[in-house]
């Protein structure tokens, strides 16, 4: 084997060791290219409209179209922007509507938007609540000052929705005071929203809406922290990116929804799922939608919040949450096995589905979804 050369070289004005088993003068011509490269990106208009910030994170994943990595990259379901993308690409805000319907609002808002700023990606992001129900557990203060409902948006498109889940999965669908009001935003979100997020009882309230999917009483609350295990014959899903075969991820819910009656709609591919809590991650085949049948937003105390709120109640059978405590004792500390793949599975549902796919003028949504 040929000695391994290194020599100095400059690159976008920084000294760099570059080292590699070609002689010198190809180094030299490694650096040569990436120099000249870079060159064109600063000399673009649409690169030089970009903050600091995106120039900083557009040159490290920008390669040229002709080198070998970026086929090979792409054959193995890595992500990589060309150049030619790079440079011409239109950048501006993403428009995040958040639809909080969990009793702690404050504490649910907080858990999403720290999922939601692990990205370099700017987002404006607006909340609503259901005019229809009223919010016991918020300061009406708050409802005022952070909060619309869906008759103050409902003019506007968005690049995203979240909706988050509900203690209310032991009712009826109909029976939930809300359920119209919903159901209008569910219609709604067909041509004014490019890719939602439902989580918990939401997604399971959108499987109902969009493709009459039941759910089902358990016998037991499923809480806990559960193990689950990808789909591998659908790792090329964008949203799976990243993840590894096994992870981890919290439920708290008293329903569930069946694999057989997903796996038979078309429009719909299993991508995760949990021996022991069953379907996890669900996704339409165009990308618009995702339904997460748990609680990957929870806190590290959030179950145990929730079961030592069970324990005090008279009425209510309190279920110790599965693989949460060390040993399965609550004297014991929590054991944050999830924290990684909700970042991870927040961060690719903006990147890959919202950022990489939305329109630049949200005005065309509405012709592309009809």
């Amino acid at each position: 084997m040929a000695d391994k050369n290194d020599i100095p070289v400059v690159i976008n004005g920084r000294i760099y060791n570059l080292s590699g088993y070609e002689n010198t003068d190809y180094l030299q011509e490694v650096a040569n290219y990436m120099n000249s490269k870079i060159a064109e990106c600063k000399a673009s208009d649409g690169f030089r409209r970009l903050n600091a910030e995106y120039q900083n994170i557009l040159l490290p994943i920008n390669i040229p179209d002709a080198l070998p990595a970026y086929k090979v990259l792409t054959a193995e379901n890595i992500f990589v922007m060309n150049q030619t993308r790079a440079t011409t690409q239109r950048i501006r805000p993403l428009k995040i509507l958040i639809v909080n319907i969990m009793p702690l609002k404050i504490t649910t808002e907080t858990q999403l938007l720290r999922l939601l700023s692990n990205t370099p990606l700017q987002l404006e992001v607006e909340l609503i609540h259901m005019s229809t129900h009223d919010s016991k557990n918020v300061p009406k203060e708050h409802l005022l000052t952070f909060y619309k409902t869906f008759k103050d948006i409902k003019e506007n498109s968005y690049d995203g929705m979240i909706i988050t889940g509900a203690p209310v999965e032991q009712m009826p669908f109909e029976e939930v005071d809300y359920w119209n009001e919903l159901s209008e935003i569910f219609e709604w979100a067909k041509t004014h929203v490019f890719s939602s997020f439902f989580i918990c009882w939401a997604s399971q309230a959108a499987l109902h809406y969009y493709y009459d999917i039941d759910k089902y009483l358990l016998k037991h609350k499923l809480t806990g922290v559960y193990r689950h295990h990808t789909n591998q014959r659908k790792m090329r899903r964008k949203i799976l990116r990243g993840f590894d075969y096994q992870f981890y991820a919290p439920h708290s819910r008293y329903t569930t929804v069946l694999k057989e009656d997903i796996s038979s709609n078309p429009n719909l591919d299993i991508l995760a799922e949990s021996d022991d809590a069953g379907v996890y991650l669900v996704a339409s085949k165009d990308g618009s939608q995702f339904f997460v049948t748990g609680h990957p937003e929870y806190d590290p105390d959030t179950l145990d919040k929730e079961y030592k709120r069970d324990k005090e109640k008279p009425d209510v059978i309190a279920e110790l949450p599965k693989n949460y405590y060390l040993d399965d004792d609550p004297s014991q500390e929590i054991q944050v096995k999830w924290r990684s793949h909700a970042y991870l599975l927040f961060s690719n549902w903006l990147n890959y589905y919202v950022y990489q796919e939305t329109p630049y003028d949200l005005n065309d949504l509405h012709d592309r979804k009809k």
